[in-house]
């Protein structure tokens, strides 16, 4: 997996740089509760005071405590000066693998399959925007990227040099806004085909499109938080998606409907997790 450090408002860190992290994920399932009080302080460092009560505490026992760690054997540090991934590249760890081929175009086409005049006006109104990509390694390689323009063959892309290898490839695309602690935010995800030119020039066309808007108002926030909560965990039992993360997690077999592919990765490793900044 990686983690892209792409945004700087709101934080506590006042570097201008682009930082990429890649490395070995590893799910912790059912983490202890100490583990999950340790990491409290954590957490209201970056989202405020955590609300308690009777009341609360009944509300959010699912948001607060079904929660997996993902822990992280970092591979790789790739940096750039700025934010926009501009000038050198540094690499700490391993060396950078250069750029990958072209992928096999999908069988159903590679032209867009929502509307892209839709697409374009949802992340024209969003700051943050980025486009992840399968690296020559393996790993994820996320970029920033602008949005330049669009017609019928997609949305057209700009990023630093270099940034995007030559040819046809999957790729994914988040923009996304955020205020402070996260309360009030953002989101706009699409699957779909990038396709670079030699001369750089990028076209991305989107074949899915999902996002969600949570409110800037913080007990509102955390209530539609508990509430989803809620039924994600009750859902995520009903269809026995808990018990076959956990046959998976133990290295066992499990039936080949464990994660549809239709389905986005995301879906499968949640467990009682709503869409929401928590």
């Amino acid at each position: 997996m990686s983690l892209a450090y792409h945004a700087r408002e709101h934080g506590f860190s006042a570097s201008p740089a682009f930082v990429l992290a890649q490395g070995l994920a590893s799910v912790d399932l059912r983490p202890s509760r100490a583990r999950l009080e340790a990491m409290a302080p954590q957490g209201e460092r970056f989202l405020g005071q955590f609300m308690r009560g009777q009341v609360w505490d009944r509300l959010l026992r699912e948001y607060y405590y079904e929660r997996v760690f993902v822990d992280v054997t970092v591979h790789r540090i790739a940096s750039w000066p700025d934010l926009g991934a501009f000038g050198d590249m540094r690499v700490f760890g391993a060396s950078w693998p250069g750029p990958p081929g072209p992928q096999t175009p999908p069988e159903n086409g590679t032209s867009p399959r929502v509307d892209v005049d839709r697409a374009a006006g949802r992340i024209g109104v969003l700051p943050h925007r980025v486009l992840a990509y399968r690296g020559a390694d393996g790993f994820p390689v996320v970029v920033p990227v602008e949005l330049a323009g669009h017609d019928a063959a997609g949305l057209q892309l700009v990023t630093a040099n270099g940034l995007l290898p030559p040819g046809g490839r999957r790729a994914g695309l988040l923009a996304h806004a955020y205020r402070p602690q996260l309360i009030g935010l953002a989101t706009r995800t699409f699957t779909g085909w990038l396709e670079v030119a030699d001369d750089g020039t990028a076209v991305y066309a989107p074949h899915t499109s999902k996002g969600f808007v949570a409110p800037p108002r913080k007990k509102l926030l955390l209530v539609s938080n508990g509430l989803f909560a809620k039924y994600g965990l009750w859902q995520a039992r009903r269809k026995g998606t808990t018990e076959r993360l956990e046959r998976l997690s133990a290295g066992k077999s499990v039936p080949n409907n464990a994660c549809e592919p239709s389905e986005p990765p995301v879906t499968c490793p949640t467990r009682g997790m709503p869409r929401s900044p928590g």
